[in-house]
């Protein structure tokens, strides 16, 4: 009777090979995973990339679930205590599109993210946006986060940085990675509060900044010399001899995140030096967690 069941198999298997049948006769291996280790490895996860919606929660939630964007976690404003997980972290949200940072692009393939319900730009100032013009909005324009939104935000973040070894300078905004597309999570997201309270991302001393504060060495410092700090700290910027367009996009886009109540969407000393400050303190490090 065994015997007539093996032969069954093996016709099977020769008969039906897309099946993927393997003889009964051969032997079965096992898979080793605790006899050797390679030590050149590294989490494929290397950033977490923040969002708003640009809607409520019933319409963020549709959108999310539905559509052909998606996001690994979402915030809702209710005050409970829920954080939903739409996307399993080992599996590949669609939520940054185009655009790169520390030397990276096709961020969705190396990210965690993170969508929050936020309006983004109040009403009355959205036409710009709807007629797809980027405004250089200032920050009295951008709408509050619930402070449950925060305290939500930074539990998240804090398991997801520990977790997966990520550098704080690689949490980062959708406006920091796509400055030219998106001003998302805005102005009002709290970089700084994330930081201080919460030992959340990158952020500068103030110490080093004053010691930047030399106008002298803005004055003479050059526009390639300038666009070339952006790029040490991970800003994707070309390098034209000029302030363009693209240029003060990510200028605004820095601004936007550690400069927020100052958005001028131009070069000047007190950005020259948050930046210089930023790379004092975070360049040749891992900063892991």
């Amino acid at each position: 009777m065994a015997k007539n069941i093996t032969s069954l198999a093996l016709a099977l298997c020769l008969t039906m090979p897309m099946l993927g049948c393997v003889s009964t006769t051969e032997p079965r291996y096992v898979i080793d995973s605790d006899t050797y280790q390679a030590t050149g490895k590294s989490e494929r996860i290397k950033f977490i990339i923040l969002h708003y919606t640009v809607g409520d929660n019933e319409k963020s939630l549709k959108q999310l679930t539905t559509g052909n964007v998606s996001a690994h976690y979402l915030i809702l404003n209710d005050d409970d205590n829920k954080i939903y997980n739409l996307v399993p972290e080992s599996e590949r949200a669609w939520h940054a599109g185009n655009g790169g940072f520390a030397g990276r692009t096709i961020l969705n393939d190396t990210s965690i993210g993170i969508e929050i319900v936020n309006d983004g730009i109040k009403p009355e100032y959205r036409k710009a946006l709807k007629a797809g013009v980027q405004d250089y909005h200032p920050y009295e324009h951008y709408v509050d986060f619930e402070e449950v939104q925060i305290k939500k935000i930074a539990q998240l973040v804090q398991g997801l940085a520990l977790r997966y070894k990520i550098s704080p300078k690689d949490i980062i905004g959708h406006s920091d990675m796509a400055p030219s597309r998106k001003i998302d999570p805005g102005a009002k997201f709290p970089w700084q509060r994330l930081h201080t309270q919460y030992g959340i991302g990158a952020w500068y001393d103030e110490e080093d900044k004053q010691l930047f504060m030399k106008q002298d060495e803005f004055d003479t410092a050059t526009i390639p010399e300038i666009k070339q700090e952006f790029r040490k700290y991970g800003y994707r910027i070309n390098d034209s001899d000029d302030w363009d367009k693209a240029s003060r996009d990510v200028i605004y886009a820095f601004q936007l995140h550690f400069s927020p109540q100052h958005l001028t969407a131009t070069m000047d000393l007190e950005t020259y030096a948050i930046l210089k400050a930023l790379n004092k303190k975070y360049a040749g490090e891992d900063n892991f967690y």
